[in-house]
C-alpha cells in the first residue's frame, strides 16, 4: 500500500495531526480537510485510493460525501471513523458505500485493518470475539493512547478528551484495569 494517496477529513486537529503523520509513516500520501467545505473545494477526487471521513465535523455529517468520492473512483476504499458510533449510522455508511465503519478511539492499524476488511467481515469478527474490553479498560486505552499523542502533556490531553485536567489526573494516578 506504499505510496497511495488518501483523502482524510477531520475537524480535531490534534486527532488529524497525530493520524496523518502515523499514516505518512506507512507510507500514504495524505491530503488533510479540517471541513466538509474545504474538502468540497478539492476538484480531482479520483486521485485517492483511500478516504478516512470523521463522521461529525463542525460545518454538518461527512456521509455525503461519500457519494461523491465513489462518483470520482469507484474502487476507493472508505472508513468512516467517529465518536458518535451507532447502528444507524454504520449501517448507512456501508450502505452509501463506506468500505468500513470505526468507532473512535481507533489505532492506526485499526485504521488500515479497516480499509482492506469488508465491513461485514469485520462485524462478524467483532461477534466472535468472546472477550470484549471493559468500559473501564477502554477509558484507560483511550487516555493512554491520548497522553501519547499529546507527548504526556496532561493539559492538552484533558483539552482533546473533554475532560477537567484535575480528573485527569485522578484518573491517571489509578492503576490499569484488567479485561
Amino acid at each position: 500500500m506504499s505510496g497511495d494517496k488518501l483523502f482524510y477529513i477531520e475537524d480535531d486537529e490534534v486527532l488529524a495531526l497525530v493520524t496523518v503523520r502515523a499514516l505518512q509513516k506507512r507510507g500514504y500520501e495524505v491530503d488533510h480537510f479540517i471541513s466538509l467545505e474545504q474538502a468540497l473545494t478539492c476538484t480531482d477526487l479520483a486521485k485517492f485510493g483511500y478516504a478516512l471521513l470523521d463522521l461529525k465535523l463542525g460545518d454538518g455529517i461527512s456521509l455525503p460525501l461519500i457519494k461523491e468520492l465513489i462518483d470520482a473512483n469507484t474502487a476507493m476504499k472508505i472508513v468512516v471513523l467517529t465518536g458518535y458510533a451507532s447502528i444507524a449510522t454504520a449501517v448507512q455508511a456501508v450502505k452509501m458505500g463506506a468500505s468500513n465503519y470505526l468507532a473512535k478511539p481507533a489505532t492506526i492499524d485499526d485504521i488500515l485493518r479497516a480499509f482492506e476488511e469488508h465491513a461485514k467481515e469485520s462485524l462478524c469478527m467483532a461477534d466472535s470475539e468472546p472477550d470484549e474490553m471493559s468500559l473501564r479498560r477502554r477509558e484507560w486505552e483511550t487516555i493512554q493512547a491520548a497522553l501519547a499523542a499529546n507527548n504526556g502533556n496532561v493539559s492538552a490531553t484533558a483539552r482533546q478528551l473533554k475532560m477537567h485536567r484535575r480528573t485527569l489526573q485522578r484518573k491517571l494516578q489509578k492503576k490499569p484495569v484488567s479485561d
